[in-house]
């Protein structure tokens, strides 16, 4: 399916599935519902355009919460529907109606691209044949020499590499799950629950540092690696103040860098694997991709219960334990940086 199109259903999709959150009235519709959501995101899982593309989830959940906040504080009540499910409904109504739009303006495939010459077609098209995304017969005529599905997934699963990107990814990801209590933690510093929303803004501004990190990222290639270790082990050290430090404006200030570090490594995360997988088979690194976003996904599940009622205000154990997760990870990394250069891929 043409990126143009696949894309714009996605996002409809995710859209349609927020704004009837909103509307739902039982557990159950609201666990499929929420299933449904899960379905559509997971369509839109090099460091320059990674962090690019993420810089998309960092302004929206800068600017996200200040509309959260108009909104939740303005049409709380109006028609009989409480401020929460409207911004379900708003917001789920606003990407859908976007995505109408989306198909006439992505690009599917360098040659069938409006607004490039043809030798910028055909530039772009032999950076995708020299990076393996792409075969030189072009899109539409698979090479004959391309190994099936089956030998692909099995290649993958077999693989070393994969099994040691997962588990490094799921250190990255896991911690993805402090978002979800920002209202929370924020509400224990003596903020109201709309204002809670306002003081996310800076939370995911201050992340914006993570651009300059990952562009020179990007210039340097072989040292990715380093640079994972180095934001992993910053992290390390945010975690571990907020956890030890209970003054609510020192606490609030670490949470910015901890924001930070999190979506810094989620960037160098993502570009470090491509890196590392730039000489495996198109089909194979695609399915290691796929293995390592979707797996490491469900770290998430445990890192959403990290900040239980019965541990606030302080949360020391959530804290303590993120702290840990990103020093696992930064060793994880660390290891597979040395191994990836010493025993590279040869297909």
């Amino acid at each position: 399916m043409r990126p143009s199109v696949f894309i714009p259903i996605i996002t409809f999709g995710w859209g349609a599935m927020a704004a009837l959150i909103g509307v739902a009235r039982h557990q159950s519709q609201l666990i499929a519902l929420r299933f449904l959501l899960g379905v559509f995101e997971a369509g839109f899982s090099v460091s320059k355009r990674f962090i690019i593309f993420l810089t998309a989830g960092i302004l929206s959940g800068a600017f996200g919460s200040v509309v959260s906040g108009a909104i939740t504080s303005t049409l709380d009540g109006t028609h009989g529907v409480r401020g929460w499910r409207w911004l379900f409904i708003v917001e789920g109504t606003a990407t859908a109606g976007i995505s109408l739009i989306v198909h006439w303006t992505l690009l599917d495939y360098p040659h069938s691209s409006r607004g490039l010459t043809l030798q910028e077609q055909d530039l772009v098209q032999q950076r995708l044949i020299q990076d393996g995304m792409a075969d030189p017969t072009g899109p539409s005529s698979p090479s004959e020499n391309r190994a099936s599905l089956l030998t692909s997934f099995l290649q993958a699963v077999c693989s070393w590499r994969t099994w040691l990107l997962v588990p490094a990814y799921m250190t990255i990801l896991g911690t993805l799950a402090i978002s979800y209590f920002y209202p929370t933690l924020i509400n224990g510093m003596g903020y109201t629950a709309t204002n809670a929303q306002y003081m996310m803004a800076p939370l995911y501004l201050v992340s914006l540092v993570a651009i300059p990190v990952c562009f020179l990222a990007d210039r340097n290639p072989h040292l990715r690696g380093v640079f994972l270790v180095l934001n992993l082990g910053t992290g390390v050290v945010f975690f571990a103040l907020t956890a030890g430090i209970q003054n609510y404006t020192a606490r609030y200030v670490f949470l910015c860098f901890i924001n930070m570090t999190i979506w810094t490594g989620n960037a160098l995360g993502l570009s470090f694997a491509t890196t590392a997988l730039a000489s495996v088979t198109r089909d194979v690194r695609a399915i290691m991709l796929a293995l390592m976003n979707g797996i490491a996904a469900l770290a998430q599940l445990y890192g959403s219960a990290l900040f239980p009622e019965d541990d606030a205000p302080g949360y020391l154990v959530g804290f303590a334990v993120l702290a840990a997760t990103f020093a696992i990870g930064a060793v994880f990394y660390g290891v597979a940086d040395v191994l990836f250069k010493r025993y590279p891929y040869k297909g």
